[in-house]
């Protein structure tokens, strides 16, 4: 039988500036993907004027995105990463080198590196239902190992 069950995975995350201790992360939301790798195209094409398939590497960042419960201890230092890396007028980014890894309940690992938060939300949402929205928190990564 195989178990392919989350319950129990936590993501140590460090970033070089703001948390060089690193913080572990495990209050994952509900209403999202807790964490989420999405496709990604390795490769493309083109078709030469007589018809002839052409293909070449491409090379794209791996992408990443982590979803925890709203006004948790996890969402508070996601966010402190996000303003401590986003920039504007008078206020320098942090420019965190970050490395996040992800430990499995079945033990296995897969550790992204040399990466940067990309993307998050500033402030909070409230959806319709009257809860507080989830927040992403988007980071780009040049490289993936897996144990």
């Amino acid at each position: 039988m195989t178990d392919i069950s989350a319950f129990g995975i936590r993501v140590r995350l460090v970033a070089s500036t703001t948390f060089p201790a690193g913080i572990d992360i495990t209050q994952f939301a509900d209403d999202a993907d807790s964490l989420d790798v999405p496709q990604q195209q390795i490769a493309d094409k083109a078709m030469g004027v007589n018809g002839d398939l052409i293909t070449w590497a491409k090379a794209n960042p791996l992408l990443l995105t982590l979803n925890v419960i709203p006004a948790t201890d996890d969402d508070r230092n996601l966010s402190v990463l996000l303003e401590a890396n986003r920039a504007a007028r008078g206020k320098r980014p942090a420019r965190d080198v970050i490395t996040v890894t992800a430990v499995y309940p079945d033990g296995s690992t897969q550790t992204w590196s040399n990466g940067a938060i990309t993307d998050g939300v500033p402030g909070k949402a409230l959806a319709s239902s009257g809860r507080i929205k989830t927040k992403p928190y988007q980071f780009a990564f040049e490289n993936l190992a897996r144990t």
